[in-house]
């Protein structure tokens, strides 16, 4: 082979390598779309064993949910997560609104997202209230797992008085 054809080989030899792992880090890259739906219709289940599976189990990691203030570690969140909000309700479903934003760094992502809630409590009262989250993932061998969540909902204080 002639040095100006080996050289030519080379350097489309170089430009596919990039491309071609390029090519698979986006196909590894979850659908977080999907994980947040999922998220969702699992807690409207009120399936602890599927919720289970999303969280990372360090003790020290901090859940804020919308009662009470905060859990800490998975443990404590599913001890907890029952008695003060799934118990309350005889059925909810949540509606993801189109809002979803996904960032990416390496083995960590962090998603945030409005969701609408729509349920009756077990009172019977309905309940339609609308909703924030944000989640830190962390990709820990095969999983993305919650390290981090912030659940929320927009506050019930008086609107601001009128300016003139």
């Amino acid at each position: 082979m002639r040095p100006g054809r080996a050289v030519g080989v080379l350097a489309l030899v170089a430009m596919a390598v990039p491309a071609s792992a390029q090519a698979r880090r986006a196909a590894a890259s979850p659908d977080f779309k999907v994980m947040v739906q999922r998220y969702w219709e699992v807690w409207g289940a009120g399936d602890l064993d599927k919720a289970a599976a999303m969280y990372a189990k360090d003790p020290d990691l901090v859940f804020y949910d919308l009662e009470p203030l905060k859990y800490n570690g998975w443990d404590q969140y599913r001890q907890g997560v029952v008695p003060n909000i799934l118990a309350k309700f005889e059925k909810v479903a949540f509606r993801l609104n189109d809002d979803l934003k996904a960032t990416r760094r390496g083995d960590v992502a962090w998603t945030s997202v409005t969701a609408h809630a729509s349920g009756k409590l077990k009172t019977g009262a309905p309940v339609e209230t609308d909703m924030r989250h944000s989640v830190i993932w962390e990709k820990r061998g095969p999983n993305w797992l919650i390290v981090h969540e912030h659940v929320s909902a927009p506050s019930s204080l008086p609107a601001p008085a009128a300016t003139r």
